[in-house]
């Protein structure tokens, strides 16, 4: 079964670029021209990715997503920009975008985005049979790759794709000091190269949804200088 991807954008010669390049690609397309149009297509047409503009007529795309994350729709969304618009990438990031593009673009290189974030967040389910009945559990932590799933104190997390991937990137490596730089690399790919500030934004969201005070963290611990490590929580400090 085809892929189906919510395009959002007010340009309509963006939107037939993106809609021709992406059938042609095997991908089923819904449109939208505007935020609140947006906002209404994602909970209708529950989409597998959507390519969301910046600057939109009734509802920006800041907000859309914003309240997207808000009604716990975790949808992956890829942002798009001018190259003159003033956007904060990080902020971006923290609404709940998975990753950004800045216009003018090339079919060629959307569709490698597409692909990749979707590729993501597939791999994320291990390969074996075997592997992927195994569940990872870390304290009060419950992992489930295969089923996308986390739960927390037996209660069912709402997670981000990217929040997801590092946190299963974090729950295999249990125990071990991983930088930011490999974080970067493992679960960004090489797009925000260098910006280790992403890292720290997505390792608070983890922490704000698993710790009891994100002050004094008892399963995603700070190494000074160093990184982060995901380790069993050895009770209260």
């Amino acid at each position: 079964m085809s892929k189906k991807v919510l395009v959002v954008d007010d340009e309509p010669s963006i939107v037939t670029l993106l809609q021709y390049n992406l059938e042609q690609a095997g991908f089923e397309v819904v449109t939208a021209n505007d935020g609140e149009e947006g906002m209404q297509k994602a909970i209708r047409e529950q989409p597998d990715l959507m390519i969301l503009d910046l600057m939109l007529p009734k509802m920006d795309g800041m907000e859309v997503c914003k309240q997207l994350r808000q009604q716990k729709m975790m949808i992956p969304i890829l942002m798009l920009t001018a190259k003159d618009d003033e956007f904060d990438k990080v902020l971006g990031l923290e609404l709940g975008a998975d990753d950004y593009m800045t216009k003018p673009f090339s079919p060629r290189e959307v569709l490698a985005r597409i692909k990749a974030i979707l590729r993501r967040i597939q791999s994320s389910q291990p390969a074996h049979e075997e592997e992927e009945r195994q569940t990872l559990r870390i304290g009060n932590l419950e992992i489930l790759p295969d089923h996308y799933e986390v739960y927390f104190n037996g209660e069912r997390l709402e997670l981000t794709p990217k929040e997801f991937e590092l946190l299963v990137y974090l729950a295999k490596h249990k125990g071990r000091v991983l930088t930011r730089d490999q974080l970067l690399s493992a679960v960004w790919n090489y797009d925000f190269a260098g910006d280790t500030r992403i890292v720290d934004v997505h390792i608070s969201h983890l922490r704000e949804k698993i710790e009891q005070n994100t002050k004094k963290p008892l399963y995603i611990k700070t190494i000074r200088g160093l990184g982060y490590k995901l380790e069993e929580p050895k009770g209260d400090d």
